[in-house]
Formats: C-alpha cells, sequence, structure tokens
C-alpha cells in the first residue's frame, strides 16, 4: 500500500493505521511535508482567503445559482484537509477555526450565515439556518481533534439531545406532514444528518458517555431508508433532504455489490466508530464481499475490477479521492484498501503490521 499510496495515503497510514510509537518522528515529519506539497493539498490550500473562507459560503459543494453557490466551501475543504492529512497545527486550520469556533457562539451577526443570509427571513428560518450550521461546524471541529474543548462538548451535546428525542419519539415512525399533497418533513423532527453521524463517530467521549443514543442511532441508521419523496420546508423555501439519513444509505444488490463504492465506504467506516455494523444488513453484505475478496496480506483484489466512480454523493466530497494513480492496477486497489483498513481497525479488528 505505501508503495503504490499517494503521499495523503502513506501519510495516513503511517499515522491512522500504525500502532502508537511503530513509525519514527522523522518518518511522520517526512510524510507530513509530502502531503503538505502535494497537489492535492496545494489544490485546497491555495484557493483558502485570507479570512480562512473557501468559496465565500460554508457547506456548498457544488455550483448552485439558486443558492448563489460558485465554488466548494469552506466546511467541505476544511475536511477535506483533514481527510488528506495536512498537518493540522497548519496555518489554513489556524485560520479557518476562527470562524469555525464562532459559529458555535451565539454571535448574531448576519455575516455568519454566510450562503444562508437570503434564507434567514423570520424566527424560525434564521434559528434552522443556525442549527444546521452548528451541527457541521461541531461535527468538522469534532473531527480536526478538538473533542475535548468545552465549546465542542457543550455543543455536541446539545445536538445529540435534539437527534435523541427524536429517535426515542412518536415522529421517528412518521416523521412527515401534508402540505398541499406532498410530504413535508414536520418542523419538530430532528432526525439524523451525516454531519450529526460524523459528530458523534469523532468523539469516543461523547459516544461513552450516551452509549444509550449511540446504540439507538446505529440501529436507526441501519433500518432500511424511507423510499418516500418529501422535501423540507425553511421558511419560504424548499430544499432537498440531501443530508438528512433516514435510515441506511447504502443500495447494495444481494452479493454485497455497491451501487456507489465510495458512499458505501464513507458510510461503513462511520458505522464501525458507532459500533452499529451488527445493525446494518447492507452493510454487513457490502463489508462481507470486500473484505472476501482481499488477499492474505489483507490487499483488496477483486476478480473482475469494477468500474469506481468518483464520488458523486455530497457527503463524499472530502473523504474520497485520496488516490491520484489510479491508471495501474496497484493504484486502483490502493484507495479501496486503505479505507477497508480503517473500517477494520475502527471496528476493534486485530490488525498485524509489517
Amino acid at each position: 500500500m505505501l508503495e503504490h499510496g499517494s503521499e495523503s495515503i502513506r501519510a495516513r497510514v503511517l499515522t491512522d493505521l500504525a500502532p502508537e510509537g511503530y513509525v519514527p518522528p522523522d518518518s511522520l515529519h517526512v510524510a507530513a511535508q509530502a502531503v503538505r506539497d502535494s497537489t492535492l493539498a496545494q489544490g485546497v490550500v491555495n484557493k483558502q482567503k485570507d479570512s480562512g473562507i473557501w468559496g465565500a459560503n460554508l457547506l456548498g459543494v457544488a455550483a448552485s445559482a439558486r443558492a448563489g453557490i460558485k465554488a466548494v466551501g469552506t466546511i467541505p475543504q476544511y475536511r477535506r484537509l483533514i481527510e488528506l492529512g495536512y498537518p493540522r497545527v497548519s496555518r489554513p486550520f489556524k485560520l479557518a477555526n476562527r470562524v469555525l469556533f464562532r459559529l458555535l457562539s451565539r454571535d448574531d451577526d448576519p455575516a455568519l450565515l454566510f450562503e444562508f443570509k437570503k434564507w434567514a427571513i423570520d424566527i424560525d428560518s434564521t434559528e434552522w439556518v443556525r442549527h444546521h450550521i452548528r451541527v457541521a461546524a461541531t461535527a468538522t471541529l469534532g473531527e480536526a481533534g478538538y473533542v475535548e474543548d468545552p465549546r465542542i462538548r457543550g455543543s455536541a451535546h446539545k445536538i445529540a439531545t435534539a437527534v435523541s428525542n427524536f429517535l426515542r419519539g412518536p415522529l421517528m415512525e412518521n416523521p412527515f406532514v401534508r402540505v398541499k399533497g406532498a410530504n413535508v418533513l414536520n418542523p419538530s423532527a430532528y432526525p439524523p444528518t451525516w454531519y450529526l453521524v460524523a459528530m458523534i463517530a469523532a468523539m469516543p467521549n461523547l459516544r461513552r458517555e450516551r452509549a444509550g443514543f449511540t446504540e439507538r442511532l446505529g440501529q436507526y441508521l441501519g433500518a432500511t431508508a424511507t423510499r418516500r419523496a418529501f422535501t423540507i420546508k425553511v421558511g419560504r423555501r424548499t430544499i432537498k433532504p440531501d443530508y438528512l439519513l433516514l435510515g441506511n444509505p447504502i443500495d447494495a444488490d444481494s452479493r454485497g455489490n455497491a451501487k456507489d463504492l465510495p458512499l458505501a465506504l464513507h458510510f461503513i467506516e462511520q458505522l464501525a466508530r458507532l459500533g452499529g455494523i451488527p445493525h446494518s444488513p447492507a452493510a454487513e453484505r457490502v463489508l462481507k464481499r470486500l473484505i472476501g475478496e482481499c488477499d492474505t496480506l489483507g490487499v483488496w483484489h477483486p476478480r473482475r475490477m469494477p468500474t469506481i466512480k468518483k464520488a458523486t454523493h455530497l457527503a463524499c466530497y472530502h473523504s474520497w479521492g485520496l488516490q491520484t494513480e489510479t491508471k495501474s492496477p496497484e493504484g486502483r486497489l490502493v484507495e479501496v484498501t486503505f479505507r477497508l483498513a480503517l473500517i477494520a481497525k475502527h471496528a476493534g479488528w486485530e490488525l498485524s503490521y509489517s
């Protein structure tokens, strides 16, 4: 894996997979510098403004004329640097942290609404926007390692409480209301989101403190997601529910072939951190198939190489595409192999190193 992997994969194997103390500090430093200089990392860093913002927005991943988004926003790019293994004590993180920590406060500066400023036309829509932004910022800072910061912990507990109440309440079975003949998410419903799951996955102490909630969340995410079409009303706007998770998002056949492999691997990795894989038959099928295709060294070698497209789901923008060289057979195997190793570690499996 190290031989054929990109700078980011090589660095993350050393930092995320190798046992503590296994890799000499000098080797870690060299690997970190290689990530700094890599084309992938520079492509992100060079787009950051001196204010710490990317793309003049917070959450945008795809360009949207309606939303006024022209480039990938701050939180996806920040999370992208984390996934690339970029040193977290570096300037890009420090600049962005000033903004992200302000988002957790009760600062009512309209500028902190960024691309959502036009949405906030009344108290209800403003509160929805601030809550949505706060969840994303909390998850992102948690992934950056600030899990014991009192601001992160306080925000995370408040967010978890809202979702926990949803999972224990009557709205879990039917979180929709009918509005003019269409299904709309009940304004009182707080189902899990991709950012909520990322937040819980990044905070081991929170999972221990709220073990019951974590267990219920894993069960909910393992269940078959609703196929009912619905929208979300925010003030006068109607938005798509792409950020919500109303159950398992993996689309896989009975043999474990995932239609969207980057999405499946990303979701299974989060489930592994939550201890939720046993609750998800779809995740178990996909993982069993992928592990069964690994050789004795743990390298993924499918009999027929599937067509692995670039990540298309917005939730995977930051996590997929760490491997730059994908023309050779070895290069195409590396990223899946790396993700499987991460999943195995987070699931508590015993790994061997050589």
